[in-house]
Protein backbone atom coordinates (compact mmCIF):
# COMPACT_ATOMS: atom_id res chain seq x y z
CA UNK A 1 0.00 0.00 0.00
CA UNK A 2 2.89 2.38 0.93
CA UNK A 3 4.42 1.84 -2.53
CA UNK A 4 1.37 2.58 -4.26
CA UNK A 5 1.20 5.49 -2.24
CA UNK A 6 4.48 6.27 -3.30
CA UNK A 7 4.38 6.22 -6.66
CA UNK A 8 1.03 7.97 -6.98
CA UNK A 9 2.59 10.75 -5.04
CA UNK A 10 5.54 11.02 -7.41
CA UNK A 11 3.43 10.87 -10.59
CA UNK A 12 1.82 14.07 -9.27
CA UNK A 13 4.15 16.09 -8.50
CA UNK A 14 7.47 15.53 -10.78
CA UNK A 15 7.29 17.73 -13.35
CA UNK A 16 5.64 16.08 -17.01
CA UNK A 17 9.15 16.92 -18.82
CA UNK A 18 10.99 14.74 -17.02
CA UNK A 19 8.58 11.98 -17.32
CA UNK A 20 7.54 12.39 -20.57
CA UNK A 21 9.49 10.49 -23.63
CA UNK A 22 10.90 13.22 -26.04
CA UNK A 23 8.40 14.25 -29.04
CA UNK A 24 9.04 12.74 -32.48
CA UNK A 25 9.87 16.40 -33.37
CA UNK A 26 12.55 16.93 -31.06
CA UNK A 27 14.07 13.35 -31.86
CA UNK A 28 14.63 14.01 -35.76
CA UNK A 29 15.87 17.24 -34.62
CA UNK A 30 18.79 15.59 -32.85
CA UNK A 31 18.95 13.14 -35.74
CA UNK A 32 19.35 16.15 -38.41
CA UNK A 33 21.60 17.80 -35.99
CA UNK A 34 23.77 14.52 -36.31
CA UNK A 35 23.87 14.29 -39.76
CA UNK A 36 26.63 16.98 -39.80
CA UNK A 37 28.48 15.97 -37.21
CA UNK A 38 28.41 12.00 -38.86
CA UNK A 39 29.06 13.87 -42.60
CA UNK A 40 32.22 15.81 -40.76
CA UNK A 41 33.72 12.68 -39.02
CA UNK A 42 33.20 10.56 -42.70
CA UNK A 43 34.97 13.03 -44.73
CA UNK A 44 37.90 13.74 -42.06
CA UNK A 45 38.38 10.17 -42.53
CA UNK A 46 38.79 9.72 -46.01
CA UNK A 47 39.28 13.14 -48.18
CA UNK A 48 43.05 14.62 -47.65
CA UNK A 49 43.48 17.91 -49.96
CA UNK A 50 40.11 17.54 -52.01
CA UNK A 51 40.94 13.93 -53.21
CA UNK A 52 38.93 11.09 -51.91
CA UNK A 53 40.61 7.29 -50.51
CA UNK A 54 38.07 5.60 -51.67
CA UNK A 55 39.54 2.06 -50.70
CA UNK A 56 39.24 3.28 -46.96
CA UNK A 57 36.01 4.53 -47.21
CA UNK A 58 34.91 0.99 -48.46
CA UNK A 59 35.84 0.05 -45.00
CA UNK A 60 33.47 2.87 -43.90
CA UNK A 61 30.62 1.96 -46.47
CA UNK A 62 28.34 0.88 -43.98
CA UNK A 63 28.45 4.50 -42.09
CA UNK A 64 28.16 6.62 -45.74
CA UNK A 65 24.69 4.10 -46.13
CA UNK A 66 23.04 5.41 -43.21
CA UNK A 67 23.97 8.99 -44.30
CA UNK A 68 22.37 8.22 -47.59
CA UNK A 69 19.32 7.05 -45.56
CA UNK A 70 19.67 10.34 -43.46
CA UNK A 71 19.43 12.20 -46.70
CA UNK A 72 16.50 10.63 -48.12
CA UNK A 73 14.50 11.13 -44.70
CA UNK A 74 15.76 14.60 -44.04
CA UNK A 75 12.82 17.07 -43.05
CA UNK A 76 12.78 20.30 -44.95
CA UNK A 77 9.48 21.44 -43.90
CA UNK A 78 10.68 24.05 -41.27
CA UNK A 79 14.26 24.37 -42.59
CA UNK A 80 15.90 28.33 -43.43
CA UNK A 81 17.91 28.70 -46.48
CA UNK A 82 20.77 28.76 -45.10
CA UNK A 83 19.97 24.45 -43.53
CA UNK A 84 18.34 24.37 -46.81
CA UNK A 85 21.49 25.02 -48.86
CA UNK A 86 23.98 23.64 -46.81
CA UNK A 87 21.84 20.17 -46.63
CA UNK A 88 21.78 20.07 -50.56
CA UNK A 89 25.27 20.34 -50.87
CA UNK A 90 26.11 17.44 -48.42
CA UNK A 91 23.29 15.99 -49.89
CA UNK A 92 24.88 15.92 -54.08
CA UNK A 93 28.44 15.39 -52.29
CA UNK A 94 27.76 12.22 -49.86
CA UNK A 95 25.49 10.58 -53.13
CA UNK A 96 28.48 10.95 -55.54
CA UNK A 97 30.82 9.04 -53.10
CA UNK A 98 28.13 6.75 -52.69
CA UNK A 99 27.77 6.03 -56.47
CA UNK A 100 31.36 5.64 -56.76
CA UNK A 101 31.33 3.12 -54.14
CA UNK A 102 28.61 1.27 -55.96
CA UNK A 103 30.64 0.61 -58.82
CA UNK A 104 33.93 1.33 -57.51
CA UNK A 105 36.72 0.34 -58.81
CA UNK A 106 36.38 2.16 -61.62
CA UNK A 107 38.64 5.00 -63.48
CA UNK A 108 35.92 7.84 -64.22
CA UNK A 109 32.46 8.60 -63.09
CA UNK A 110 31.72 9.08 -67.05
CA UNK A 111 32.42 4.92 -66.99
CA UNK A 112 29.13 4.52 -65.02
CA UNK A 113 25.70 5.10 -67.13
CA UNK A 114 23.39 7.57 -65.91
CA UNK A 115 26.02 8.64 -63.27
CA UNK A 116 24.53 12.34 -63.53
CA UNK A 117 21.12 12.62 -65.60
CA UNK A 118 19.96 8.99 -65.01
CA UNK A 119 20.33 7.89 -61.87
CA UNK A 120 18.07 8.81 -59.16
CA UNK A 121 18.07 8.92 -55.07
CA UNK A 122 15.43 9.92 -52.70
CA UNK A 123 16.73 13.40 -51.69
CA UNK A 124 14.23 14.38 -48.49
CA UNK A 125 11.79 12.65 -50.28
CA UNK A 126 11.87 13.52 -53.36
CA UNK A 127 13.50 11.28 -56.11
CA UNK A 128 16.27 13.37 -58.02
CA UNK A 129 19.33 12.43 -60.52
CA UNK A 130 22.28 14.37 -59.59
CA UNK A 131 21.65 17.19 -61.96
CA UNK A 132 18.44 17.58 -60.98
CA UNK A 133 19.80 18.07 -57.55
CA UNK A 134 22.51 20.81 -58.56
CA UNK A 135 20.17 22.65 -60.64
CA UNK A 136 16.83 23.08 -59.14
CA UNK A 137 17.58 22.54 -55.66
CA UNK A 138 20.72 24.34 -55.30
CA UNK A 139 21.57 26.89 -58.58
CA UNK A 140 18.22 27.81 -59.43
CA UNK A 141 16.30 28.81 -55.87
CA UNK A 142 19.99 30.06 -54.52
CA UNK A 143 21.69 31.99 -57.37
CA UNK A 144 24.80 31.36 -55.79
CA UNK A 145 27.69 30.68 -58.28
CA UNK A 146 29.92 29.39 -55.64
CA UNK A 147 28.08 26.33 -55.46
CA UNK A 148 30.13 24.89 -58.47
CA UNK A 149 33.14 24.99 -56.14
CA UNK A 150 31.35 22.97 -53.27
CA UNK A 151 29.37 20.31 -55.18
CA UNK A 152 32.01 17.73 -56.33
CA UNK A 153 31.75 15.11 -59.03
CA UNK A 154 34.45 12.70 -58.11
CA UNK A 155 36.65 14.04 -60.94
CA UNK A 156 40.27 15.43 -60.90
CA UNK A 157 39.36 18.26 -62.69
CA UNK A 158 37.11 19.06 -59.79
CA UNK A 159 36.68 21.35 -57.26
CA UNK A 160 38.51 20.03 -54.17
CA UNK A 161 36.28 18.11 -51.55
CA UNK A 162 36.15 19.87 -48.41
CA UNK A 163 36.62 17.54 -45.64
CA UNK A 164 33.79 18.96 -43.21
CA UNK A 165 30.23 18.63 -43.64
CA UNK A 166 28.68 22.03 -44.97
CA UNK A 167 26.47 23.30 -42.16
CA UNK A 168 23.93 25.48 -41.78
CA UNK A 169 25.42 27.75 -39.02
CA UNK A 170 28.56 29.24 -41.26
CA UNK A 171 27.71 27.57 -44.97
CA UNK A 172 28.37 31.30 -46.33
CA UNK A 173 31.47 31.83 -44.91
CA UNK A 174 32.69 27.89 -45.95
CA UNK A 175 31.51 29.26 -49.59
CA UNK A 176 33.33 31.78 -49.48
CA UNK A 177 36.39 30.48 -48.14
CA UNK A 178 35.67 26.87 -50.54
CA UNK A 179 35.28 29.84 -53.80
CA UNK A 180 38.81 31.61 -52.80
CA UNK A 181 40.48 28.00 -52.08
CA UNK A 182 39.60 26.58 -55.55
CA UNK A 183 39.97 30.00 -57.71
CA UNK A 184 43.35 30.33 -55.95
CA UNK A 185 44.56 26.68 -57.05
CA UNK A 186 47.13 26.69 -59.51
CA UNK A 187 45.75 23.53 -61.01
CA UNK A 188 42.08 24.80 -61.13
CA UNK A 189 43.10 28.45 -62.61
CA UNK A 190 46.42 28.20 -64.99
CA UNK A 191 47.54 31.48 -65.27
CA UNK A 192 50.50 31.91 -67.87
CA UNK A 193 52.76 34.97 -67.94
CA UNK A 194 54.67 34.14 -70.69
CA UNK A 195 51.99 33.96 -72.65
CA UNK A 196 49.23 36.83 -71.76
CA UNK A 197 46.77 33.61 -70.66
CA UNK A 198 44.75 32.20 -68.12
CA UNK A 199 43.20 28.82 -68.61
CA UNK A 200 40.50 28.17 -66.85
CA UNK A 201 38.01 25.14 -65.63
CA UNK A 202 35.47 24.10 -68.11
CA UNK A 203 32.91 24.74 -65.38
CA UNK A 204 33.15 28.53 -66.39
CA UNK A 205 32.49 27.47 -69.88
CA UNK A 206 29.69 24.72 -69.06
CA UNK A 207 27.49 27.09 -66.66
CA UNK A 208 28.84 30.35 -68.34
CA UNK A 209 25.11 32.51 -67.31
CA UNK A 210 26.55 31.81 -63.93
CA UNK A 211 29.48 33.98 -64.04
CA UNK A 212 28.15 36.93 -66.24
CA UNK A 213 28.53 35.65 -69.90
CA UNK A 214 31.29 37.14 -71.03
CA UNK A 215 35.46 36.54 -70.76
CA UNK A 216 35.40 39.57 -69.20
CA UNK A 217 32.47 39.00 -66.42
CA UNK A 218 34.25 35.30 -65.82
CA UNK A 219 37.69 36.96 -65.22
CA UNK A 220 36.28 39.46 -62.90
CA UNK A 221 34.27 37.44 -61.19
CA UNK A 222 37.63 35.33 -60.36
CA UNK A 223 39.89 37.81 -58.95
CA UNK A 224 37.26 38.54 -56.68
CA UNK A 225 38.57 35.49 -54.91
CA UNK A 226 42.43 36.03 -55.57
CA UNK A 227 44.43 37.71 -53.71
CA UNK A 228 46.75 37.93 -56.93
CA UNK A 229 44.72 38.68 -59.75
CA UNK A 230 44.78 37.86 -63.35
CA UNK A 231 45.49 41.01 -65.24
CA UNK A 232 42.39 42.02 -66.96
CA UNK A 233 44.45 42.26 -70.58
CA UNK A 234 44.82 38.25 -70.81
CA UNK A 235 43.45 35.90 -73.37
CA UNK A 236 40.87 33.47 -71.51
CA UNK A 237 40.87 29.91 -72.86
CA UNK A 238 39.65 26.33 -71.11
CA UNK A 239 41.98 23.23 -70.28
CA UNK A 240 40.26 20.33 -71.36
CA UNK A 241 38.21 18.49 -68.43
CA UNK A 242 40.06 15.43 -66.32
CA UNK A 243 37.39 12.78 -65.75
CA UNK A 244 39.48 10.59 -63.97
CA UNK A 245 38.50 9.74 -60.68
CA UNK A 246 39.87 11.76 -57.76
CA UNK A 247 41.18 8.93 -56.27
CA UNK A 248 44.11 8.68 -53.51
CA UNK A 249 43.90 4.99 -52.52
CA UNK A 250 46.94 3.43 -52.24
CA UNK A 251 49.17 7.04 -52.49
Amino acid sequence: MMKKTFLYLFLLFVPAAVILPVSSASAAAVTQDNFYTSTTELLQRHVKQGQVNYRSLQQDGQKLKQLVQQVAAYNLSNASAAERKAFYINAYNLLVLQQVLEHYPLKSVMDVKGFFDGNKYKVAGESLTLNQLEKQKLLEPFNDARVHFAVVCAAKSCPPLLSEAYTPQKVEQQLQAQAERTLQGKQFIKVQPQNRKVLVSEIFNWYKSDFGSSNNSILAYINRYRTQAVPKNYDLGYYTYNWQLNDISGK
